[in-house]
C-alpha cells in the first residue's frame, strides 16, 4: 500500500502512481486519440461540414453522462467497501494474534519453554500462510517449522490455514488434558482460535465473491460506448479541440474503472492493495515479544 501525506497537494498531483495509471491506460488513450483526430479529420476537411451540415450537440452524452456517473459512484463505492471490510479483518487479525499471546504468556508456567516457542511460531505461521492463500497459494518457505512433524503434516494439506488451525486446537486441548491449563482457561483460549476461522472465512469471502460478472461486463461495456461516441457531441462544436477533451474525459473515466478494478481484490500485490506482507512481519514480532518477552 502506498504510504503518502493527504496534505500534500502538489505531491499527490504529480505521484508516480498517476505515472502508472497513465501508463496502464496508454494504448486506449491513443487509439482514441487517434480515433478522435481522424473523425475529425473526415469530418471538417474531407466532408467540409460544418454546424449547418452536421448539427453536433452534447445533451446526449450529458445525460447519459449523468447515469454513467451514477455507475460509476456504485462501482468504486463497492470496491471499496470491499476493501475497507478487508482492511478490518486485518486489523482483527493483528488484535486477536496479540490477544492471543496475551493470554498464553498468562496461563502458560513461565518455565514451559516448548509450548511458549511453539505457539510463538504457529500463530505467526497462521497469518503468514492465511496472506498467501488469499493470493496464489501458502508459500511454505515462509512457514517455520514448529516440531518434527510440522513440514510433514503441511506438505500434505490443501487448505495449510485450516491445518495449522487444526494443530493449535490439537495443541491446547494436549495442554488441557495434562492440566497445563484449567477448563476456564481452556474455554478463554478456544474463543480466540475460533476468532481465526471467522477472520479467514471472512477473508475467503471477499476473495472469492467478485463483482457479479453481468454488472462488471455493461459498465465496461457502457464506458467504451461513450467515449467511443464523444467525437459525434464534440465535431462541429469544438472542431479540432474536440481531441483532447475525448482523450481527457477517457482518461478521467477509465482511471474510476482502473482503480476499483485494483482495490476490490484487496489481498494481491498492487500498489493499493493492503499491506498484508508487513502486518504479517509485525504480527510476528509482536507475538514472540509478548511470548517471551513478558
Amino acid at each position: 500500500m502506498i504510504d503518502y501525506n493527504p496534505k500534500s497537494w502538489f505531491t499527490l498531483v504529480f505521484h508516480a502512481y498517476s505515472r502508472h495509471v497513465m501508463k496502464t491506460l496508454t494504448p486506449v488513450i491513443l487509439f482514441m486519440g487517434i480515433f478522435s483526430a481522424l473523425f475529425c479529420y473526415i469530418v471538417l476537411d474531407v466532408f467540409a461540414w460544418h454546424e449547418q451540415d452536421l448539427h453536433s450537440t452534447t445533451a446526449m452524452h450529458s445525460l447519459v453522462g449523468i447515469v454513467l456517473g451514477l455507475f460509476l459512484v456504485f462501482r468504486t463505492n463497492s470496491a471499496y467497501d470491499r476493501w475497507w471490510e478487508g482492511r478490518k479483518h486485518w486489523g482483527l487479525m493483528v488484535n486477536n494474534t496479540r490477544n492471543l499471546a496475551h493470554k498464553l504468556n498468562a496461563f502458560l508456567d513461565k518455565n514451559d519453554e516448548a509450548n511458549r516457542k511453539w505457539f510463538s511460531i504457529m500463530i505467526p505461521n497462521f497469518v503468514f500462510s492465511t496472506k498467501e492463500h488469499l493470493r496464489k497459494g501458502t508459500k511454505l518457505e515462509e512457514l517455520e517449522a514448529a516440531d518434527d512433524t510440522f513440514n510433514d503434516r503441511i506438505k500434505t494439506a490443501k487448505h495449510i490455514p485450516n491445518r495449522i488451525s487444526s494443530m493449535m486446537y490439537e495443541r491446547v486441548n494436549d495442554l488441557y488434558q495434562t492440566k497445563k491449563v484449567t477448563g476456564e482457561q481452556l474455554y478463554v483460549l478456544d474463543k480466540e482460535l475460533k476468532q481465526f476461522s471467522d477472520i479467514l472465512g471472512a477473508c475467503e469471502r471477499i476473495k472469492n465473491t467478485p463483482i457479479p460478472y453481468s454488472y462488471t461486463m455493461y459498465i465496461k461495456k457502457f464506458i467504451f460506448i461513450y467515449i467511443l461516441t464523444l467525437p459525434f457531441g464534440f465535431v462541429t462544436i469544438a472542431e479540432y479541440m474536440t481531441v483532447p477533451i475525448v482523450v481527457l474525459i477517457s482518461y478521467v473515466l477509465l482511471s474510476v474503472e482502473l482503480i476499483a478494478e485494483e482495490i476490490e481484490d484487496p489481498f494481491g500485490t498492487d500498489v493499493n492493495d493492503l499491506p498484508t506482507d508487513e502486518l504479517s512481519v509485525k504480527i510476528r514480532d509482536n507475538v514472540k515479544e509478548i511470548i517471551f518477552q513478558s
